[in-house]
């Protein structure tokens, strides 16, 4: 199908998600790719990771942008040919990225009841307040997510979800929250966005030095 939903947060800032449902043929027209990313299509031993992958270029199109206007650094976070700030993510039949002047992370997850099994992995801070009586499934997925986004925000790698990234405290009503990044050599507070997209938590984190 074609943009499943476009987002503007603020003005210096996109998002754009698609919905797969294509065929991996489908998604492959019209799509011209770097010798990189043929070389990482033909890699995915996965056909959803194919699909997810090309959808991210039909994403890019929509943006005004290619393939090749793609670049990745050492630790492969990527960055924009004009020196815009970029984030990418995919899972099952989403895809999406965000596109903004400042500094910028996105990330998509299916809510998935494995998350309860997993959360002292990345949960630490936040345990003091996760609600019993909000949806607990999407309170986890919230968290996640907003870790997961200001990891990608991070140029150097390395970080620890549980140790280096804190979130304050939230309901799943109040659709947005802060995040921290606290390394040695990064200490920065973010804007964090979260909404439901059926049986999906779409996140977002923007710098807040930006208002």
């Amino acid at each position: 199908m074609p943009l499943f939903k476009t987002i503007r947060p603020n003005k210096y800032t996109s998002i754009y998600v698609w919905k797969i449902e294509e065929s991996f043929d489908e998604l492959a027209l019209s799509v011209s790719l770097t010798n990189r990313s043929k070389d990482r299509l033909l890699s995915m031993k996965s056909e959803l990771h194919q699909r997810g992958f090309l959808s991210v270029r039909h994403l890019l199109k929509e943006a005004g942008y290619t393939d090749f206007d793609l670049l990745y650094n050492g630790n492969g976070k990527p960055h924009l040919k004009d020196n815009k700030h970029i984030s990418i993510t995919h899972s099952f039949t989403f895809s999406a990225l965000i596109i903004s002047d400042v500094e910028v992370g996105i990330d998509i997850e299916k809510n998935r009841e494995k998350i309860k099994i997993i959360q002292h992995k990345f949960v630490n801070f936040e345990r003091g307040f996760i609600h019993k009586d909000d949806d607990y499934l999407e309170q986890l997925t919230v968290i996640w997510g907003a870790k997961e986004s200001l990891y990608k925000i991070y140029p150097y790698g390395g970080l620890t979800f549980k140790n280096d990234i804190d979130i304050d405290s939230f309901k799943i009503s109040d659709k947005k929250t802060t995040g921290y990044i606290k390394a040695t050599d990064w200490d920065k507070k973010y804007r964090i966005y979260f909404e439901q997209l059926g049986g999906f938590t779409l996140v977002y984190a923007i710098d807040n030095y930006h208002e």
